[in-house]
């Protein structure tokens, strides 16, 4: 093979960078293998890039991302080895592409970054903030996490949780609401959360009805699934419009649908969720609301808290399929009843006779 002389190589140098101005610079390290790249825009042999997958003078790859010999990026992202990347176009350490530049098309029809694509996006959008997460049943695991030993049988129908006065179940469930959201996805807890409850009067004196408590909507469920657009489409039997997965068993925290939220479990009898509401997600009936959700005892004194489905049940009694307002638990006292037994039990004051453990529902009044 001929080789050039000094003076050959100085002179082809100086052409070089009059013609191509990025000629002879080293791009970043391209990780363990320390490949540069050449003048002529080539990677070395220790991550080789095939000619066709040549990245412009412009665009560059962040010392994160090498570059395999079959031109494909690191594992955050591959880019196909006829697919070139735009000379506006930046590669970050983290393998997303800016939103200056759009990936060339690979003729191999390999995958290419488009402006608003980011790979390797968690469940968070701009500056950190969660996803779309605005809605979900409260499940028997996270509600007993949150009762605590002390209660093995949850909350029943007393949802204070340190809170006092007039209002303070509704607040009490509202922090509940937050805390369990806070756990399923980091972030969410920061949301303006609501219980769906209705009350006879919160701290101000005035009647309380669920659903003007969870802002005007969409809300979406842990997947991002849409659960309801508006409250008009809440007030269906089954959320309007809501994504077919989901629509007739709605998810819990995790976004697992909640009839049977451990997939090694058979399913669970559990539909019955506190409202206190009518169809209309207005209060019931003063005596629905277990006190206004800060009293467990099971005397009748507390009257009988109403519930919707949050899956549909067929009834002795007929068909149920209200997801707000259903039938009436027969009281407020804890209780976890969620094997199949073909109704209420007699002399049972639980808040989970007839299907279910106290679970309510909770909304953001942000998407």
């Amino acid at each position: 093979m001929r080789h050039l002389s000094v003076g050959s190589s100085l002179a082809a140098c100086v052409v070089c960078f009059g013609v191509f101005p990025g000629c002879g610079e080293s791009s970043s390290p391209a990780g363990a293998g320390g490949a540069s790249t050449s003048g002529a825009g080539t990677t070395s042999s220790a991550g080789t890039t095939s000619s066709a997958g040549a990245t412009s003078s412009a665009g560059t790859t962040s010392s994160a991302g090498t570059t395999s010999s079959a031109g494909t990026t690191s594992s955050a992202g591959t880019t196909s080895s006829a697919g070139t990347t735009s000379s506006a176009g930046t590669t970050s350490s983290a393998g997303t592409t800016s939103s200056a530049g759009t990936g060339g098309k690979g003729d191999a029809g390999g995958p290419s970054g488009g402006s608003a694509g980011a790979i390797g996006s968690v469940a968070g959008g701009a500056g950190g903030s969660p996803a779309k997460f605005s809605f979900f049943i409260t499940s028997l695991r996270a509600l007993l996490a949150k009762a605590g030993p002390s209660r093995p049988d949850g909350f029943g129908g007393d949802f204070t949780n340190g809170e006092t006065g007039d209002g303070a179940g509704l607040r009490g469930a509202d922090k509940l609401c937050a805390a369990i959201a806070e756990d399923a996805l980091p972030g969410a807890g920061s949301k303006p959360w609501r219980a769906f409850l209705s009350a006879t009067k919160d701290e101000t004196g005035k009647q309380v009805d669920a659903i003007d408590r969870i802002g005007s909507g969409p809300w979406y469920d842990r997947f991002g699934r849409l659960v309801a657009a508006s409250k008009a489409d809440l007030l269906a039997d089954r959320p309007k419009g809501a994504d077919d997965a989901i629509r007739n068993d709605l998810p819990n925290e995790d976004g697992v649908p909640n009839h049977r939220p451990d997939p090694t479990q058979d399913a669970a009898d559990n539909h019955h969720m506190l409202t206190g509401s009518s169809t209309a997600g207005k209060l019931q009936s003063a005596t629905a609301t277990c006190l206004d959700w800060t009293s467990n005892k099971g005397d009748k004194s507390e009257g009988k808290p109403r519930a919707g489905l949050a899956w549909p049940r067929a009834m002795t009694s007929g068909s149920a399929t209200n997801w707000m307002s259903a039938v009436d638990a027969p009281g407020c006292a804890p209780g976890v009843r969620i094997a199949e037994g073909g109704g209420p039990t007699p002399n049972d004051n639980s808040v989970g006779n007839g299907g279910g453990y106290g679970g309510f529902y909770c909304f953001s009044m942000v998407p």
